[in-house]
């Protein structure tokens, strides 16, 4: 598995565990709103930083898509 792929999941469980939602649902999330496109745009910042600010920037990305 490539890094990047290796990334988005890591990302999806996460993001999952945090929020105490399925797998399913998680992933149905992300593909709505487009979130493994900015895992992918924004791999080269977000992979070097923590978990929880992780799940925080996917927040406040989702939060910015599903309000406006």
């Amino acid at each position: 598995m490539n890094k990047r792929l290796e990334f988005s999941v890591f990302c999806l469980e996460s993001y999952k565990q945090a929020h105490q939602i399925t797998g399913k649902e998680a992933y149905e999330l992300f593909n709505e709103h487009r979130v493994f496109n900015f895992i992918e745009d924004y791999y080269d910042v977000l992979h070097t930083t923590g978990q929880q600010f992780i799940i925080e920037d996917i927040d406040r990305y989702l939060d910015s898509r599903i309000t406006n």
